[in-house]
């Protein structure tokens, strides 16, 4: 089923347009009357190559540029990394957060190609990046937007926004590990439709509160993407650079290319929500059972819960397991003191489950201990968190799952931002 993104996108918003903030070679900016913390950006019908010496008219590229960057946020957002991108305003169109832009390009490189070869002579196409290399290039058309070390970003003294926030050691190893994880994100969402994502650039701004935030557009112009691996399949940009000589013709193939990418993050971004079934012993650990549902939901999980006793309805707890055979799902037993529930469930089905005891006061060590010591050729395992059991159950989906791998990923994110504010935070104290 296509996604309509652009439904709640009204061309009326272009009355709220303010001045020219910026114009570049396939895009301009607006600023906002109503909101100066937004801004609107809108593609153009172009598309360029060789820092602008090679350019071309594309009828239809704005909006499948529109549409596919809006795609790509909205992926990013469901996993959770936070991004200048706020809501689409059009077929050309969209609203996100004003920024002062950072003046680097963040490259990340699963495989060896394209200008990688040339300034590494004797590495082979195709070289594997484990884990994916990244670069860092000024932004600067005159001198073809020379490489960076991360000492030179650090050097060159950068101080972005109205906050003049200065791009210092901790801004690059935030922007850095931020790009590790959106290139990852969509590597691992791209082979659902099996594809490679071999490499993609993007940018990032500070926004009017200091904030730092992926920016600019992510489209067909970022990346370079080979269907089922294949280099001569390529359906990026690549191929219009590849172009001695440019036809109608070859501009066609090039736009269907980019129509290919657009339709294909329908599927992308969508994805069933995978399911967790929670069997409690008793009605009493109902609430340990609301806890471990809303970690389960806050990961992309699909929360059910079921009350039955192993030792005083066995049959009917296997004919509630008989419900979920030939599915795709993980099971939560929530039973303490005399843990029978997971092992009785372990043993009759072939479905992953995960143990959780109830930890209340009065029987925190029988709980635990009736949870790990289960008869051998049983495999459930066994956690004492509502939290650590959602997660156990979202790392065993997320290895079929991209959308659940994506919010794992994104997770592991926020906790290295959140340190590092803390840490910073902290410095200024003391």
């Amino acid at each position: 089923m296509k996604i309509n993104t652009f439904a709640e996108a009204t061309d009326c918003e272009r009355q709220n347009l303010g001045k020219l903030i910026d114009e570049g070679k396939t895009k301009k900016i607006y600023e906002l009357i109503n909101d100066p913390k937004l801004c609107l950006l809108e593609s153009k019908d172009r598309i360029t190559a060789g820092d602008g010496v090679k350019s071309h008219n594309l009828e239809g590229k704005a909006e499948i540029s529109t549409s596919t960057t809006v795609k790509v946020f909205t992926l990013l957002h469901e996993a959770g990394v936070q991004t200048a991108y706020v809501r689409p305003a059009g077929s050309k169109c969209f609203i996100a957060k004003r920024c002062d832009m950072i003046p680097i390009e963040w490259v990340t490189r699963r495989q060896a190609t394209g200008s990688f070869l040339k300034r590494h002579p004797g590495v082979p196409e195709g070289y594997r990046f484990n884990p994916p290399l990244q670069e860092t290039f000024y932004k600067d058309d005159a001198n073809h937007d020379p490489q960076w070390s991360d000492q030179q970003i650090i050097s060159a003294d950068f101080k972005i926004g109205p906050q003049q926030r200065k791009i210092g050691k901790d801004e690059v190893e935030i922007m850095k590990r931020i790009t590790l994880v959106v290139f990852e994100i969509l590597e691992r969402a791209w082979t659902a439709r099996d594809s490679s994502l071999i490499d993609m650039k993007i940018e990032f701004g500070i926004d009017m509160d200091g904030q730092i935030l992926v920016a600019d557009i992510i489209d067909s112009d970022s990346w370079r993407l080979w269907p089922s691996g294949d280099k001569k399949l390529m359906k990026d940009k690549q191929v219009y650079r590849n172009l001695s000589n440019v036809t109608q013709q070859n501009l066609e193939t090039v736009k269907q290319n980019f129509k290919w990418v657009e339709e294909q993050l329908d599927y992308i971004i969508q994805a069933p929500k995978p399911l967790v079934v929670i069997f409690m012993g008793s009605s009493s650990d109902a609430e340990w059972c609301k806890q471990i549902a809303k970690s389960a939901r806050a990961l992309g999980l699909h929360p059910e819960v079921r009350v039955c006793s192993a030792h005083k309805s066995t049959l009917e707890t296997l004919n509630a397991l008989a419900e979920y055979e030939g599915q795709n799902v993980v099971l939560i037993a929530v039973a303490g003191r005399s843990n029978g529930l997971g092992p009785v469930l372990s043993g009759n089905t072939v479905l992953p489950v995960i143990n959780c005891p109830p930890l209340n006061s009065d029987n925190i060590e029988r709980s635990v201990w009736s949870s790990l010591d289960v008869p051998s050729g049983l495999g459930c395992t066994t956690v004492i968190y509502p939290e650590a059991a959602a997660l156990a159950a979202a790392q065993i989906h997320a290895m079929h799952n991209h959308l659940v791998w994506a919010r794992l990923r994104a997770k592991q994110l926020d906790n290295f931002l959140r340190l590092k504010q803390t840490d910073k935070l902290e410095h200024l104290l003391i």
